[in-house]
Parts: C-alpha cells; sequence; structure tokens
C-alpha cells in the first residue's frame, strides 16, 4: 500500500503527541503512537515520564479488541530486542495490527531495522520513512546521542534592535515581552539541561527554572561552566540546588585530586577514564530500553584534542587575581553541602564536556548565556539549532554585543521557520541531523 494523504495526517498527530514528553523520559526516547482503524483513533499513547512504558503498548492496551487489523502510527520504529520491557514489535505483532507506519527509523544497531523485518516476517504490513523529516526533529536529542555521542544543542539568544544581549553591569535585562518569555519556559520544559557560564551565573544570578504553571516539575538540569568554582553560596542556584540539580562544570586543576598526584598534570591522574569523542568504537549510549548511567564526577579527563582557548577573564583553574588552595577546598565543600554537584572538566572543552553529559543520559542541552559561552560552542562548531528572538528594544550605551544576527548565520545552518510572539519575533536555523 503506498503512503496516503491521511498516513501522513495521522502521523503529523503522532509527532505532535511525542512532544508532550519531550525531556521527561529519561535516556529513552519521547515515541508517539496512534492506533487507527476504519479512520478512527482508536489507541493512543507517548512514552510515559522516566521512559517506561513504551508508547506502543499502552496505545495497544487502550484500542483492545479494534487494534487487530488496524493500522499504527509510530514516530520511531518499534524496538525489537528484549530488555527491562518486551520489545514492542512483538506486542504489535500480538495484537494482530494489519500495517504499522513509522516516521524515523532507529539508529541504535540492536533494533535498526530489526523491528520492521520482524513485523514483516509476522505478515505486517510495514512502511517507513513517512514525515520523516519532521519525526527526526521530534527526536532530535535521541538521534543525536546516538549518532554523536553528545546531546543535541540548542543556542537561545534574544537580541535587541541594536544587536545587544544585554548591559554591562546591570544584570538581567529584558530584551523581549512576556509572550516569547512564556516560549522560552517551553522550550526549557522540553529539554534535559540549561548551560550557562560563570560570567553570567554571578552576573544575572538566574534560577533556570521553568517558571510556568504547572510545568515547574519539568525543570532541567541546571549545569554552569565555572573553572574556579566562583558561584557565589548565595546565589538562588545553589539555594535551590536540592530541589532541582545544579552541575558545576570546573578545571581538573582545582580537583581535590590535583592535590594528591604528586605533581602529576590531571590527564595523568589514576583511575580515571578518558571520555571517547563522536560515538564509534567503545562506547553505545543507551536507546528505548534505557540504562541510567552512573553519576560520574570526573568528566572528560585524559582527552588529547587541542583546547578551545579560555574565555577572556574566566582563566581556568584561579579566579581573577587568583584564590587560594584553601579558599577552593572551603567552596568546594560548603557548594557540595548545599547540593550541588561538582564536574572537573575542563570548561573550554566543549567537544569533551558533550559526550561526558550524554554518558549521563542527558540527550538535549540548551545554551542560553552569555555572549562568551554562546561563542564557545558556535567556535567548536557543536551548536545544532538557533533560536534566534529580535525584539525591537534599543539597549544603547554599555550594550553587550550578540556573538551573531540574523546576517551572519554560521554556513550548515538552513532557516527552518519565523514566528511573533508579541512585538518580538523568533527565526529558528537548524543542521541537518
Amino acid at each position: 500500500m503506498s503512503v496516503t494523504p491521511h498516513d501522513e495526517s495521522f502521523m503529523a498527530a503522532a509527532i505532535r503527541l511525542s512532544r508532550r514528553h519531550l525531556g521527561r523520559t529519561a535516556t529513552n526516547p519521547s515515541v508517539g503512537c496512534l492506533i487507527v482503524r476504519d479512520g478512527v483513533v482508536v489507541g493512543q499513547a507517548v512514552t510515559s515520564v522516566g521512559g517506561r512504558p513504551h508508547a506502543e503498548p499502552q496505545a495497544l492496551a487502550e484500542a483492545g479488541a479494534a487494534a487487530r487489523g488496524a493500522t499504527a502510527y509510530v514516530t520511531l520504529e518499534p524496538c525489537s530486542h528484549h530488555g527491562k520491557t518486551p520489545p514492542c514489535a512483538e506486542a504489535l505483532i500480538a495484537y494482530g495490527v494489519a500495517r504499522v507506519v513509522i516516521s524515523v527509523t532507529d539508529p541504535d544497531p540492536r533494533v535498526s531495522g530489526r523491528g520492521i523485518s520482524m513485523l514483516r516476517d509476522a505478515g505486517i504490513e510495514v512502511d517507513a520513512g513517512v514525515l520523516e523529516a519532521e519525526g527526526r526533529r521530534s527526536l532530535a536529542g535521541y538521534l543525536t546521542r546516538q549518532m554523536k555521542n553528545r546531546p543535541y544543542v540548542t543556542l537561545k539568544l534574544a537580541v535587541s534592535a541594536d544587536g545587544m544581549i544585554g548591559r554591562e553591569g546591570e544584570g538581567q535585562v529584558a530584551i523581549t515581552g512576556p509572550e516569547a518569555r512564556a516560549e522560552v519556559q517551553v522550550l526549557r520544559a522540553e529539554t534535559d539541561a540549561i548551560l550557562v557560564g560563570i560570567g553570567t551565573a554571578i552576573s544575572d544570578d538566574p534560577l533556570l527554572t521553568v517558571r510556568t504553571p504547572g510545568l515547574e516539575a519539568q525543570s532541567p538540569i541546571r549545569i554552569v561552566l565555572d573553572p574556579s568554582l566562583a558561584l557565589p553560596l548565595t546565589s538562588k542556584l545553589v539555594r535551590t540546588a536540592r530541589d532541582v540539580p545544579v552541575i558545576l562544570v570546573a578545571s581538573e586543576e582545582v580537583s581535590p585530586l590535583a592535590a594528591d598526584a604528586e605533581g602529576l598534570p590531571p590527564s595523568v591522574l589514576p583511575d580515571i577514564s578518558p571520555t571517547r569523542g563522536e560515538i564509534g568504537n567503545e562506547h553505545a549510549p543507551s536507546s528505548q530500553d534505557d540504562r541510567s548511567s552512573p553519576a560520574r564526577k570526573h568528566l572528560g579527563q585524559g582527552a588529547n584534542p587541542q583546547p578551545i582557548s579560555p574565555l577572556v577573564g574566566e582563566m581556568p583553574g584561579r579566579a581573577e587575581g587568583g584564590t587560594p588552595s584553601t579558599d577552593i577546598d572551603f567552596r568546594r565543600t560548603a557548594l557540595e553541602a548545599a547540593g550541588v554537584e561538582i564536574a572537573y572538566c575542563n570548561p573550554y572543552h566543549p567537544e569533551i564536556l558533550l559526550p561526558a553529559l550524554a554518558t549521563r543520559g542527558i540527550s538535549s542541552l540548551l545554551v542560553e548565556g552569555g555572549s562568551k559561552t554562546a561563542r564557545l560552542f558556535l567556535e567548536a562548531g557543536l551548536v545544532d539549532r538557533i533560536q534566534l528572538y529580535q525584539a525591537p528594544v534599543v539597549i544603547g550605551q554599555g550594550g553587550i554585543e550578540s556573538p551573531l544576527d540574523a546576517t551572519d548565520i554560521p554556513s550548515g545552518f538552513a532557516h527552518t521557520g519565523t514566528q511573533m510572539f508579541g512585538e518580538d519575533r523568533r527565526d529558528e536555523y537548524e543542521r541537518g541531523l
């Protein structure tokens, strides 16, 4: 049977459904599934919060006997292997569906093509690749972690009419209006982790949580690039670390192990394994059958790539003017006592940090500030999507220049859409997965 407009319509509905639990399914992808019989949806589900149960068995259970002879629309190829849950392909076979329509084939080598083969071997008709571009966009975090061994990175910038993202010495400056800010809250709720530099963390004292009523529990993990543990103990991030996780990415040079290594550089400290780069030889991130990775406080040590230059004014290992080791020890102890996790990995090596975050099950990362941190990820070529908000506000003298605007988007990005939120315009740019 050839793909019809009705197939595309039902798949579009399944993709919309899949977005409901983005950022909430742990290491598993958020998958949408519809069971349709005679043009009527008789069952529907999205991967549960936490990653299990998967979408297909829930939708089939809702459909019950009506699933026999029906068509299942699934945004990702049904899993075919036994893990913590039975294969979804087996469930589709057992319920007697006649046809399965798939948007995206799973890149996980344990699944890729095998789920489709199981279904076809059971006499079920399978059509794959329906609305694939839209499906891949909805699964971007999962696909990036599977294929590149790192999170999918979104850079969000709000730029004034005169090309500024803030004003020196004034902390947070409202550039966009309430409609745009509400949309950013939705983006945060769909993302596993959010990242800022220590300069932004100190000057703005942000909370970085989701503040939309009803979505507060979907706040992402908060990450700060903080080479010398300079985050104030009185900051909002520290004060709320026991409510929403906070990770400080500190220089290896301030690690407590560094002081015990008898002069050895951190890269050769014992019992610390190097973190792999892009996916390939020895690390296979977990897939639909999630396997939670243990927390790792030493991320990415032992790496060999050439370092990205430290951000001006943020030299690794010491705060400006120097920080005595006794003060570092005190701050480390106080931060950890407040519930802050400290990860020792050169903050200026995003090509090492990102794979390390992927081992923790982080599939999507939102980079929100500031200008130096944005440039760090852009120059490393590790931004996958740019959300550029442009507002009519004028900052004027003392403004902090944006690292980019609509006229200098890096090569490789395609403009994928424009939306208006009140008087603010959002342009979105994406690289192909």
